[in-house]
Protein backbone atom coordinates (compact mmCIF):
# COMPACT_ATOMS: atom_id res chain seq x y z
CA UNK A 1 0.00 0.00 0.00
CA UNK A 2 1.21 3.50 -0.72
CA UNK A 3 3.20 5.13 2.26
CA UNK A 4 1.05 8.87 1.21
CA UNK A 5 -2.28 6.89 2.55
CA UNK A 6 -0.77 7.56 5.84
CA UNK A 7 -0.73 11.40 5.74
CA UNK A 8 -4.61 11.25 5.25
CA UNK A 9 -4.85 8.15 8.33
CA UNK A 10 -5.58 10.90 11.22
CA UNK A 11 -8.26 13.15 9.57
CA UNK A 12 -7.70 15.86 7.21
CA UNK A 13 -3.93 16.15 5.59
CA UNK A 14 -2.20 19.61 5.63
CA UNK A 15 -0.07 19.52 2.73
CA UNK A 16 3.08 22.37 3.17
CA UNK A 17 4.92 22.96 -0.68
CA UNK A 18 8.32 23.96 -0.01
CA UNK A 19 10.99 25.06 -3.35
CA UNK A 20 14.13 23.47 -2.03
CA UNK A 21 17.00 25.35 -2.65
CA UNK A 22 15.08 29.00 -1.60
CA UNK A 23 17.04 30.54 -0.23
CA UNK A 24 19.54 27.40 0.84
CA UNK A 25 19.01 23.92 1.61
CA UNK A 26 20.01 24.29 5.01
CA UNK A 27 17.21 26.41 5.67
CA UNK A 28 14.83 24.80 3.70
CA UNK A 29 16.00 21.41 5.88
CA UNK A 30 15.13 23.72 8.77
CA UNK A 31 11.12 25.08 7.23
CA UNK A 32 10.79 21.35 6.70
CA UNK A 33 11.26 19.60 10.29
CA UNK A 34 9.57 22.77 11.68
CA UNK A 35 6.00 21.85 9.45
CA UNK A 36 6.63 18.82 10.62
CA UNK A 37 6.67 19.76 14.35
CA UNK A 38 3.95 21.58 14.16
CA UNK A 39 1.98 18.93 12.22
CA UNK A 40 2.34 19.01 8.28
CA UNK A 41 1.42 15.38 7.68
CA UNK A 42 3.17 15.44 3.90
CA UNK A 43 5.53 17.42 2.20
CA UNK A 44 5.54 18.54 -1.39
CA UNK A 45 9.29 19.61 -2.32
CA UNK A 46 9.53 21.93 -5.06
CA UNK A 47 12.93 20.98 -7.26
CA UNK A 48 13.26 24.09 -8.98
CA UNK A 49 13.04 24.78 -13.00
CA UNK A 50 14.17 27.54 -14.90
CA UNK A 51 10.64 28.17 -17.15
CA UNK A 52 7.93 26.60 -14.09
CA UNK A 53 5.11 27.31 -16.47
CA UNK A 54 2.00 26.38 -13.88
CA UNK A 55 3.40 28.58 -11.21
CA UNK A 56 2.46 32.07 -10.31
CA UNK A 57 5.23 35.17 -9.42
CA UNK A 58 5.49 33.88 -5.78
CA UNK A 59 6.87 30.64 -6.80
CA UNK A 60 8.65 31.62 -9.78
CA UNK A 61 10.66 33.94 -7.29
CA UNK A 62 11.66 31.38 -5.42
CA UNK A 63 12.51 29.10 -8.45
CA UNK A 64 14.78 31.58 -9.63
CA UNK A 65 16.76 32.24 -6.50
CA UNK A 66 16.84 28.40 -5.80
CA UNK A 67 18.38 28.13 -9.00
CA UNK A 68 20.85 31.32 -8.26
CA UNK A 69 22.07 29.73 -5.08
CA UNK A 70 23.19 26.83 -7.08
CA UNK A 71 20.60 23.96 -6.06
CA UNK A 72 20.72 21.18 -8.04
CA UNK A 73 18.57 18.17 -8.33
CA UNK A 74 21.81 15.68 -7.08
CA UNK A 75 22.11 18.63 -4.36
CA UNK A 76 18.55 18.05 -3.56
CA UNK A 77 18.75 14.06 -3.61
CA UNK A 78 21.35 14.63 -1.04
CA UNK A 79 19.63 16.57 1.13
CA UNK A 80 16.18 14.18 1.18
CA UNK A 81 18.56 11.51 1.88
CA UNK A 82 19.78 13.75 4.85
CA UNK A 83 16.23 14.22 5.61
CA UNK A 84 14.94 11.33 6.26
CA UNK A 85 17.06 10.24 8.99
CA UNK A 86 14.38 11.77 11.20
CA UNK A 87 11.59 12.99 9.08
CA UNK A 88 9.24 9.64 8.76
CA UNK A 89 6.01 11.44 7.08
CA UNK A 90 5.59 10.74 3.15
CA UNK A 91 7.55 13.45 0.58
CA UNK A 92 6.73 13.98 -3.06
CA UNK A 93 8.51 15.89 -5.04
CA UNK A 94 6.65 18.18 -7.77
CA UNK A 95 8.59 19.17 -10.66
CA UNK A 96 8.42 19.66 -14.83
CA UNK A 97 8.62 16.41 -16.94
CA UNK A 98 11.46 18.67 -18.56
CA UNK A 99 13.55 18.03 -15.33
CA UNK A 100 12.79 14.37 -15.31
CA UNK A 101 13.64 13.77 -18.89
CA UNK A 102 17.06 15.76 -18.78
CA UNK A 103 18.29 13.95 -15.43
CA UNK A 104 16.71 10.65 -16.86
CA UNK A 105 13.63 9.29 -16.29
CA UNK A 106 14.52 5.90 -14.83
CA UNK A 107 17.45 7.43 -12.86
CA UNK A 108 15.59 9.69 -11.39
CA UNK A 109 12.79 7.76 -10.64
CA UNK A 110 15.02 4.90 -9.43
CA UNK A 111 16.72 7.66 -6.75
CA UNK A 112 13.61 8.75 -5.86
CA UNK A 113 12.60 5.13 -4.84
CA UNK A 114 15.92 4.75 -2.91
CA UNK A 115 15.94 7.99 -1.16
CA UNK A 116 12.53 7.58 0.35
CA UNK A 117 10.48 9.54 -2.15
CA UNK A 118 6.55 8.61 -2.18
CA UNK A 119 5.64 10.12 -4.91
CA UNK A 120 5.86 12.60 -8.30
CA UNK A 121 3.50 15.40 -9.28
CA UNK A 122 4.34 16.88 -12.89
CA UNK A 123 2.02 19.29 -13.43
CA UNK A 124 2.95 19.90 -16.95
CA UNK A 125 2.53 16.17 -17.82
CA UNK A 126 -0.97 15.54 -19.75
CA UNK A 127 -2.70 12.48 -18.30
CA UNK A 128 -2.75 11.21 -22.05
CA UNK A 129 1.32 11.21 -21.71
CA UNK A 130 1.19 9.61 -18.32
CA UNK A 131 1.91 6.25 -19.74
CA UNK A 132 5.63 7.31 -20.73
CA UNK A 133 6.10 7.85 -16.82
CA UNK A 134 3.83 5.45 -15.30
CA UNK A 135 5.19 2.05 -15.60
CA UNK A 136 8.68 3.04 -14.55
CA UNK A 137 7.08 4.77 -11.28
CA UNK A 138 5.33 1.66 -10.70
CA UNK A 139 8.95 -0.64 -11.20
CA UNK A 140 10.43 1.64 -8.31
CA UNK A 141 7.29 1.94 -6.03
CA UNK A 142 6.96 5.97 -6.80
CA UNK A 143 3.58 7.07 -7.15
CA UNK A 144 2.49 9.43 -9.96
CA UNK A 145 0.16 11.26 -8.55
CA UNK A 146 -2.33 12.93 -10.68
CA UNK A 147 -3.68 16.32 -11.28
CA UNK A 148 -7.45 17.42 -11.78
CA UNK A 149 -8.59 20.89 -12.45
CA UNK A 150 -11.63 22.54 -13.40
CA UNK A 151 -11.34 21.83 -17.04
CA UNK A 152 -11.00 18.26 -16.56
CA UNK A 153 -14.64 17.86 -16.95
CA UNK A 154 -15.52 14.73 -18.71
CA UNK A 155 -11.81 13.12 -17.92
CA UNK A 156 -12.46 13.80 -14.37
CA UNK A 157 -13.53 9.83 -13.70
CA UNK A 158 -11.10 8.20 -16.58
CA UNK A 159 -8.34 10.26 -14.01
CA UNK A 160 -9.54 9.36 -10.86
CA UNK A 161 -10.11 5.33 -11.81
CA UNK A 162 -6.11 5.42 -12.22
CA UNK A 163 -4.95 8.15 -9.77
CA UNK A 164 -2.19 6.67 -7.06
CA UNK A 165 -1.18 8.31 -3.61
CA UNK A 166 -3.77 10.85 -3.62
CA UNK A 167 -5.25 13.60 -5.88
CA UNK A 168 -4.27 16.65 -6.38
CA UNK A 169 -7.51 19.18 -6.96
CA UNK A 170 -6.77 22.12 -8.35
CA UNK A 171 -9.18 24.71 -7.23
CA UNK A 172 -8.94 27.42 -9.53
CA UNK A 173 -8.06 28.34 -13.41
CA UNK A 174 -4.18 29.72 -14.23
CA UNK A 175 -1.29 29.53 -12.02
CA UNK A 176 -0.42 28.86 -8.83
CA UNK A 177 -0.72 31.80 -5.84
CA UNK A 178 -2.76 33.17 -3.23
CA UNK A 179 -6.16 34.06 -4.18
CA UNK A 180 -9.16 36.03 -2.13
CA UNK A 181 -11.63 33.70 -2.90
CA UNK A 182 -11.99 29.97 -4.63
CA UNK A 183 -14.98 30.03 -6.81
CA UNK A 184 -14.48 26.70 -8.02
CA UNK A 185 -17.42 24.15 -7.26
CA UNK A 186 -14.66 21.90 -5.45
CA UNK A 187 -17.55 19.70 -4.22
CA UNK A 188 -18.93 18.43 -7.52
CA UNK A 189 -15.45 17.42 -8.33
CA UNK A 190 -14.96 15.80 -5.42
CA UNK A 191 -18.07 13.61 -5.31
CA UNK A 192 -17.43 12.80 -9.22
CA UNK A 193 -13.66 11.81 -7.52
CA UNK A 194 -15.16 9.74 -5.23
CA UNK A 195 -17.61 7.84 -6.98
CA UNK A 196 -14.29 6.37 -9.06
CA UNK A 197 -12.10 5.81 -6.35
CA UNK A 198 -11.37 5.62 -2.71
CA UNK A 199 -7.86 7.45 -3.06
CA UNK A 200 -7.54 10.88 -0.51
CA UNK A 201 -8.07 13.67 -2.87
CA UNK A 202 -5.97 17.56 -1.48
CA UNK A 203 -7.24 20.62 -2.66
CA UNK A 204 -4.47 23.05 -3.51
CA UNK A 205 -4.11 26.20 -5.65
CA UNK A 206 -5.17 29.38 -4.26
CA UNK A 207 -5.58 28.74 -0.64
CA UNK A 208 -3.47 31.07 2.19
CA UNK A 209 -5.63 31.48 5.02
CA UNK A 210 -6.85 29.47 7.30
CA UNK A 211 -10.79 29.71 6.17
CA UNK A 212 -10.17 28.97 3.20
CA UNK A 213 -8.34 25.82 4.26
CA UNK A 214 -11.10 24.81 6.18
CA UNK A 215 -13.78 25.48 3.55
CA UNK A 216 -11.61 23.39 1.26
CA UNK A 217 -11.10 20.37 4.02
CA UNK A 218 -14.16 20.57 4.49
CA UNK A 219 -14.69 18.75 1.08
CA UNK A 220 -11.74 16.98 0.36
CA UNK A 221 -9.41 14.87 2.12
CA UNK A 222 -6.88 17.90 2.77
CA UNK A 223 -5.44 21.48 1.79
CA UNK A 224 -1.93 21.79 -0.12
CA UNK A 225 -0.72 25.53 0.65
CA UNK A 226 2.27 26.95 -1.69
CA UNK A 227 2.36 30.44 -2.51
CA UNK A 228 1.72 31.88 1.00
CA UNK A 229 4.78 29.51 3.20
CA UNK A 230 7.04 30.70 0.08
CA UNK A 231 6.12 34.47 0.84
CA UNK A 232 6.50 33.52 4.42
CA UNK A 233 10.27 32.23 3.23
CA UNK A 234 10.41 35.27 1.37
CA UNK A 235 9.75 37.73 4.07
CA UNK A 236 12.30 35.88 6.22
CA UNK A 237 14.97 34.36 4.62
CA UNK A 238 17.38 32.40 6.43
CA UNK A 239 15.09 32.81 10.10
CA UNK A 240 11.96 31.79 8.05
CA UNK A 241 11.34 28.52 10.07
CA UNK A 242 9.99 29.32 13.21
CA UNK A 243 7.58 31.70 11.00
CA UNK A 244 6.18 28.85 9.13
CA UNK A 245 6.22 26.39 11.47
CA UNK A 246 3.76 29.00 13.56
CA UNK A 247 1.53 28.96 10.30
CA UNK A 248 1.23 25.59 9.66
CA UNK A 249 -0.16 24.88 13.48
CA UNK A 250 -2.44 27.31 12.31
CA UNK A 251 -3.64 25.85 8.97
CA UNK A 252 -3.50 22.20 10.63
CA UNK A 253 -5.75 23.89 13.89
CA UNK A 254 -8.19 25.06 11.52
CA UNK A 255 -8.60 21.85 9.01
CA UNK A 256 -8.70 19.31 12.32
CA UNK A 257 -11.76 21.53 13.67
CA UNK A 258 -13.63 20.52 10.10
Amino acid sequence: MSNIREAFKNGKAFIPFITCGDPDLETTGKVVRAAVQNGADLIELGIPFSDPTAEGPVIQGANIRALAGGVTTNKIFDFVRELRRDIKIPLVFMTYANVVFSYGMEKFISTCSEIGIDGIILPDLPFEEKDEFQPICDKYDVDLISLIAPTSEHRIAMIAKEAKGFIYVVSSLGVTGVRSEITTDIGAIINLIRENTDIPCAVGFGISNPQQAQKMAALSDGAIVGSAIIKIIEKNAENAAEAVGKYVGEMKAAIMSV
